[in-house]
């Protein structure tokens, strides 16, 4: 055992407790490799990794830091292994476990007790610090997202669709070498773009409007994440207004970014711009959150992060946004990757307003 499982097994109080992890983010996070199906099982003493017929072959071969066993019943295969390391309490993922599943562990299992308090702290705080091995990665994700969104630039004209738009740079980003895309992308035009998280549909861009794009690649399973709005046709006072107090806001945030800021300082300070231009009550979600296996994680830029603060390591997204309801919206989304003395910007792409 070793790896991401050696450090999950150091975190176990004692040689007769274990650790369940079923959820497939957790799974890949810990052994490297993505399935539908499967477990893994961290003793202090050894990790397993447990999967079906059609995955044990491909597991084998790239599993990190833990034994390969192949199930008929995942239950059984449990209940060997609790005996053979004589458990007697099963940590398990409460925000990943349905009480149906908890229902059918405690069903096979009843000499063992469970415990769904205390896993998703330990997994989220080993996820939290991202090694050279991941950020690499995620600077290789975010590579990819970057040349999307200048190859988009001359696909954006009046008379494309939305749907056109997410389309193609999704095609773009997995045609280039991404894993996959990290989430459905917004791509939201005029009135739309007030929708922080609009679909995008049948709507035609037209000279005038706003265009807003959220979007971001998967490489070795993780995540980038980065939104930009642009303008096709000369924007009008207003427009540019909104668009100079959301980039602002987004600068102010990046430039207080360090190891040891208070997250809601870092919330603070970009929510302080838009209010004092006037804008508050039309920036209604957080300024950002942590990017890693999942694309929305720990930790949080948020007014309600309580006295949370940034560790070196981490990656956060800065995304301040200002809606204004069946009109137009603008938001700019950076991952800045915290550090000791401030952060490092992983996104390249220009912030000023383009107008196509």
């Amino acid at each position: 055992m070793d790896g991401k499982c050696a450090q999950l097994a150091a975190l176990l109080p004692s040689a007769q407790e274990g650790a369940l992890i079923t959820s497939e983010h957790n799974r890949r996070y810990l052994t490297g490799f993505r399935s539908s199906a499967g477990a893994v099982l961290v003793t202090q003493a050894e990790a397993y990794f447990l999967t079906d017929f059609r995955y044990i072959e491909a597991a084998g071969q790239r599993v990190r830091g833990a034994q390969c066993l192949c199930y008929r019943r995942l239950t059984d295969t449990l209940a060997e292994l609790v005996a053979r390391h004589g458990l007697q309490c099963l940590h398990i993922e409460g925000e990943a476990v349905t009480l149906a599943e908890e229902a059918g562990l405690r069903e096979a299992l009843p000499s063992l007790s469970l415990a769904g308090n205390r896993l998703d702290g330990w997994l989220k705080e080993l996820r939290l610090v991202k090694t050279a091995e991941e950020l690499a990665c995620i600077r290789q994700a975010q590579k990819l997202t970057d040349d999307a969104f200048t190859h988009i630039l001359s696909f954006i004209r009046p008379g494309r669709t939305e749907r056109e738009i997410a389309l193609e740079l999704e095609f773009h980003i997995r045609s280039h070498g991404a894993e996959g895309a990290s989430f459905d992308f917004i791509a939201v035009s005029g009135p739309n773009s007030s929708l922080p998280h609009g679909e995008p549909g049948d709507r035609k861009v037209e000279s005038g409007d706003f265009v807003t794009m959220d979007f971001g690649a998967v490489v070795d399973g993780w995540h980038s994440d980065m939104t930009r709005t642009v303008a096709v046709g000369a924007p009008n006072e207003e427009q540019r207004r909104v668009y100079d107090t959301v980039l602002q806001a987004h600068r102010a945030c990046l430039a207080v970014l360090r190891e040891g800021l208070s997250c809601r300082e870092g919330d603070a300070a970009a929510r302080r711009i838009i209010e004092e231009a006037g804008y508050g009550d039309c920036f209604g979600h957080a300024t950002g959150h942590g990017v890693g296996v999942q694309i929305h994680e720990e930790p949080r830029l948020s007014p309600s992060a309580g006295e949370e603060t940034l560790r070196a390591g981490t990656v956060v997204t800065v995304e301040p946004g200002i809606y204004l309801p069946g009109r137009f919206g603008v938001r700019i989304e950076d991952m800045a990757y915290i550090t000791p003395g401030g952060c490092e910007d992983l996104t390249a792409s220009l912030k000023e307003l383009i107008v196509l």
